[in-house]
């Protein structure tokens, strides 16, 4: 049986190494939070993502290939008997990522897991995986969900929602109860909110006084936790105030 390991970014490989849980690993690093999605096919979707993310963050198509594209291609052509467990966090960055693999697995006769942070409180709702151990990541990998068919299809969903900019569906679907997509309807509402959310958290922490970026950034990350932005998305909304 083949397994593969979805993690969310190389940040988790260490940890998740140590874990010593079997099987491949493919990381996931898109940030398909930003920039266009919109496409004609998935050959197409590839050329319009590398397109974005050299312009945005510099590199090569090449690069992009090698890096991402070769990444997300060890879902494809799954035997039945394979296994695909998706690690991701709770937070919009990380769920626009987990439908857009859903997606991408729609017709795999694959058996695919949900692999989410443990949570001891509220407040860790958003923290993910980064300060997990190697015994607490086993631990989540022991409580992963099944995907049923319905959660597939949910995801699915999710995903031709955002890539269209259709709130109105976005919305319906973020009422849907599921073990595999909790905080659902937090990080639906926080994607209609995208164009003015972040930037006006981003202003208010500006017109208390705040000057230095990386304190910023960390007042955004405690006010805003549901996007799960890292501090280039950050950077990004704070050169559109600066202009």
């Amino acid at each position: 049986m083949k397994k593969i390991h979805v993690l969310p970014g190389d940040a988790l490989i260490g940890n998740f190494k140590h874990a010593g849980i079997e099987g491949e690993i493919a990381i996931c690093r898109e940030c398909l939070i930003e920039g266009e999605v919109k496409s004609a096919n998935l050959d197409d979707f590839w050329t319009v993502r590398a397109r974005f993310i050299n312009s945005t963050y510099g590199g090569e198509t090449k690069d992009y290939r090698q890096n991402v594209v070769d990444e997300f291609e060890k879902l494809e052509n799954l035997a039945k008997d394979s296994e695909v467990n998706l690690w991701f966090e709770y937070d919009l960055f990380c769920q626009v990522n987990l439908w857009f693999c859903l997606s991408l697995l729609d017709e795999s006769e694959a058996e695919i897991y949900r692999i989410a942070p443990k949570v001891r409180n509220e407040r860790d709702t958003w923290k993910g995986f980064g300060k997990l151990n190697a015994e607490a990541l086993r631990q989540c990998f022991q409580e992963r969900i099944l995907f049923n068919k319905n959660d597939i299809l949910l995801g699915k969903n999710l995903w031709r929602a955002f890539q269209n900019q259709d709130f109105a569906k976005l919305k319906s679907l973020g009422e849907t109860k599921s073990e595999c997509f909790p905080k659902l309807k937090e990080v639906c509402d926080a994607e209609i909110e995208k164009q003015f959310r972040p930037l006006n958290a981003l202003q208010e922490i500006i017109s208390e006084g705040a000057t230095d970026f990386a304190g910023i950034f960390e007042q955004f990350s405690k006010k805003e936790p549901v996007y799960g932005y890292g501090d280039s998305q950050v950077k990004n909304i704070y050169n559109r105030l600066e202009k």
